[in-house]
């Protein structure tokens, strides 16, 4: 019973990745004649594309050739997603490594206040950081999504269970030979804390190579947009474009998925231990 119930469930998540794939490789002819009402109202219910008839790569041929916005909101993608990982790795690691290793006075009330950051949805702090860019004239520049991702609490909050896991003798043993705090941090936490900080990484990357709201509310100019906002209107004519678009935007979260599932599951795991 408990197979049939997880076979039913993974195909209810596969099966419109399937359709996606799959109608990707259909010309607009014959996705408009399989969708029918979803392109053109009236004409009736959508079938169930198994596979094309006339495979074709026109429809990726039309996103990568013929669309060149595609390219530019690519390659927005792909700032926002370098800067906010890069501002992670540089101040998120030292915070968690510092929360994780160091007991000083406010250290659980700091660590709270990180936590409770997490969990406030992005609607919270929309319109506070909506007016401090404005004060700073960053509205309207990919700075303005870049620098509250750069500065998340999520990733303290995975690498600080990492660093904690490091056994404190290994530490001690360091500073009785003499290395200093800043090389302890390099050439202990880092190397052995790597795992967690991957999975914030990779985890960082699925959250802003997918954004929505922040880039609605705070970039007015849409050759800033991201590709996540590549949303052309389906019609018969490009409804190809809508799915080979959707195809490509989906791999290199694919790719990087695939390398850093391990680290995925080092991270699901840590933050379910005990606290030390």
């Amino acid at each position: 019973m408990l197979s049939l119930a997880l076979a039913l469930v993974g195909f209810a998540v596969c099966f419109p990745v399937a359709v996606l794939v799959l109608g990707s490789f259909m010309d607009n002819a014959e996705l408009a004649s399989v969708l029918k009402g979803v392109v053109v109202p009236g004409t009736g219910l959508a079938d169930v594309p198994l596979l094309p008839r006339y495979p074709t790569l026109s429809s990726y041929v039309a996103v990568l050739v013929d669309t060149p916005v595609y390219h530019v909101l690519t390659q927005n993608s792909a700032i926002i997603v370098a800067g906010v990982l890069a501002g992670q790795l540089v101040f998120a690691t030292p915070a968690a490594w510092a929360l994780a290793r160091y007991d000083f006075r406010g250290k659980r009330a700091l660590f709270f206040l990180y936590v409770l950051l997490m969990m406030l949805p992005f609607q919270v702090v929309m319109l506070p950081n909506y007016l401090a860019f404005n004060a700073m004239n960053l509205n309207n520049t990919l700075l303005a999504v870049v620098v509250p991702g750069a500065f998340s609490a999520f990733p303290v909050f995975i690498m600080q269970h990492f660093f904690a896991g490091i056994p404190a003798s290994l530490v001690d043993s360091a500073r009785l030979d003499g290395a200093s705090e800043g090389r302890i941090f390099l050439e202990i936490g880092v190397p052995l804390g790597a795992p967690g900080i991957f999975a914030a990484l990779v985890l960082g990357f699925f959250e802003y190579w997918n954004l929505v709201e922040q880039p609605l509310a705070f970039l007015k100019d849409q050759a800033l947009w991201p590709l996540s906002l590549f949303q052309p209107s389906v019609s018969a004519e490009n409804v190809g474009v809508v799915f080979a678009a959707a195809v490509v935007a989906a791999v290199p979260a694919v790719i990087v998925f695939l390398l850093g599932k391990d680290y995925l599951e080092q991270g699901i795991a840590s933050t379910t231990r005990k606290d030390r």
